[in-house]
Parts: structure tokens; sequence; C-alpha cells
């Protein structure tokens, strides 16, 4: 569902992806780590379609996201750490604009807002402008933009953000369940994230995969514990 082949991306003579191959299967929920400048970032841009690769392949349920970018994007839900949103709409005005945008029917539309609603715990803000909203409140209305339109392959970064602890039990509540049927990349800092949400680990490290494995294969990378297995595979690849 998520696949990248010999993915590269250069600025000049510095690689920040290099030569990075992986798939992930429908049904994963899999944690993408990596250090500030590791080519963690770059890397979920070039599969989303916002930047493209120097060279190698990156596709999304099978449609290669450089040569068909609008069907890739059919295929995709994307929460960007900060995404954009519009200060002066209400978060229903938002998530219809993006569902008219995406040329859903109003049936549907007004379908697939009863479930994100529902979904992202947005009763109490559907009419509030979201210049008004808290950091929070707005990164439940992103991931409500990235559920909106049903989509197979979902890439969030850094999800749980501004949420407060009973929002962020929702959250990984959210995602163990969109990963029963779907395929999920998730970035993040936060090891309890991992643990709570993913199956997989993958760690960058200058622009290369230096892991691939289960949670519990991570930990015995340092000696029972994330944090050290962060630092040891970071620190001496």
């Amino acid at each position: 569902m998520i696949e990248a082949v010999d993915l590269c991306k250069h600025y000049g003579s510095f690689a920040a992806v290099d030569n990075l191959t992986f798939t992930i299967r429908r049904g994963e929920v899999v944690a993408f780590l990596g250090p500030n400048g590791a080519g963690k970032s770059t890397t979920m841009k070039v599969l989303t379609g916002y930047l493209a690769p120097t060279s190698g392949t990156a596709r999304l349920a099978g449609v290669d996201v450089v040569q068909d970018r609008v069907r890739a994007a059919e295929k995709l839900g994307y929460l960007p750490e900060n995404g954009p949103l519009y200060p002066e709409m209400t978060p229903r005005e938002f998530l219809s604009f993006f569902g008219e945008a995406r040329g859903m029917s109003r049936a549907r539309l007004a379908e697939r807002l009863d479930f994100v609603t529902r979904e992202c715990d947005l009763h109490e803000l559907l009419h509030k402008p979201l210049g008004t909203c808290s950091k929070g409140q707005k990164q439940r209305v992103g991931m409500a933009q990235a559920l909106l339109h049903d989509p197979e392959v979902m890439i969030l970064d850094e999800p749980t953000t501004g949420l407060d602890p009973n929002q962020i039990r929702h959250v990984r509540e959210l995602v163990k369940k969109l990963g029963e049927t779907r395929t999920v990349l998730l970035s993040t800092h936060l090891f309890q994230e991992v643990e709570a949400m993913a199956g997989r680990v993958l760690l960058v490290h200058n622009g290369r995969i230096v892991f691939d494995g289960t949670p519990d294969e991570f930990k015995a990378r340092g000696g029972g514990r994330m944090d050290q297995a962060f630092h040891t595979l970071t620190a001496t690849s």
C-alpha cells in the first residue's frame, strides 16, 4: 500500500534521502522514526506528492505518486504536523470545502462529516472559528480532514501534538482501529506513542533505513529501552 523503491532526494550535493526502499502492507500501523535532519520529513513529503524525488519510485495503493499525483492523492489521507487551516472558517465549513474540492457528492459528504465529527470529537467545535481554536482542537480538525474521504492510506505527522491525555487516548484507539483495514504511516518523536499504536518501526538516519522491525525488536537493540535503541542506532550508523 506504501512502496518506496530506491528513493532519492538531493539538494545539490546533499542527499536528504539516499536510496530508501521499504514496503508497507494493508493493515499495518508503522511508526516512522528518525532524528532531526535524518530525512524523515523529506521522505513523507515525497510520499505525499509534495516533493518530487530526484530518482526512484514512490507508490500509494499501487499508484505512482509522480506519474499520477491526482489519483494517488485520492488514496491518501495526510495530517501534516502543522497543517494549514483557514482561521476565518469553522470546522464544518473547512471540512465541507475539502469534501467539495475532492468531488464528494452532497450525500456522501454529509455521511462522512457525521463520521469524522464523531470519531474526532468535533461536536462542540463545528461552528467555532478555527482562528479561536486551541492547538489540540486544530489537530483534531486536521485529523478529521485526513479521514474525510475514507482513504486507504494515511500518513500522520505527530498526530497527538497538542492533545490532552484523554484526546491522546482517543487518537491512539482511532489509529489502531484505522490500521485494521487501512495502512497507517505514523511519524512521531514520542516512544510511548510507538508502543501504544504501532506494530512495526522504521528508523531512518542520514537518509537511509537503519532499522525495520517490531517495537519489541527495536527495544531489544537498546537493552529493553526504546530511547537507548534510538541513540545506539543513530549514533553509530
